[in-house]
């Protein structure tokens, strides 16, 4: 029997991430079944229990994908020689967040698994040790700001940090419900907001 290969079960995996993600934006997180997932998926349920036992590990993988991305994003930025001013960062965060929000984009689930960690342990365990990543990044981007004379020299950067990451979870929830918020509204807001 010919061995499968890695980039072949790495195809599979994203395969059911990928219909997972649209049975979570469709129905809900709840009202999505595993049944739901094989359908989308076109795999059989062998098939998808081979990569991942349950919903809550789909919601996982799916997140850790999710802040990954968002993650590789401050990186990229925090890397550049000359930081860029803080409404470009901002924007330019924005614009990333916005293509993966586009129809069965990937953060479009993410709303789904900040609800389902209010009341469900191991989504809850998940999702504050991806917020709190992400705020991580944030925190740096301040400490990069401060050192560059662009916060006072006894700005907290953990508290600008702080603040910065709570624009994320509310321009996906603006972007998402009220549909009239977009990056450039995040950047001229912190443009006029830090002139």
């Amino acid at each position: 029997m010919p061995k499968v290969s890695e980039a072949h079960l790495a195809q599979r995996r994203q395969q059911i991430l990928d219909a997972a993600r649209r049975c979570f934006i469709r129905k809900g997180f709840h009202q999505s079944s595993m049944q739901d997932v094989f359908k989308e998926s076109g795999l059989s349920a062998g098939a998808v229990y081979r990569y991942f036992k349950s919903k809550e590990e789909i919601v996982r993988a799916i997140a850790v994908e999710n802040q990954g991305i968002m993650a590789g994003l401050l990186e990229e930025i925090l890397n550049e020689d000359a930081l860029p001013q803080l409404d470009e960062v901002i924007g330019r965060f924005a614009v990333r967040v916005e293509t993966l929000l586009v129809d069965d984009g990937a953060v479009r689930v993410a709303p789904e698994a900040w609800a389902e960690a209010a009341h469900n342990p191991a989504v809850g365990t998940l999702v504050r040790e991806l917020f709190a990543d992400t705020r991580n990044w944030w925190v740096k981007l301040a400490e990069r700001m401060r050192d560059a004379g662009r916060l006072p020299a006894d700005a907290d950067p953990w508290a600008v940090g702080a603040t910065l990451f709570c624009l994320v979870p509310g321009f996906v929830l603006q972007h998402v419900i009220l549909k009239d918020v977009d990056a450039d509204t995040l950047r001229e807001g912190i443009r006029a907001l830090t002139r």
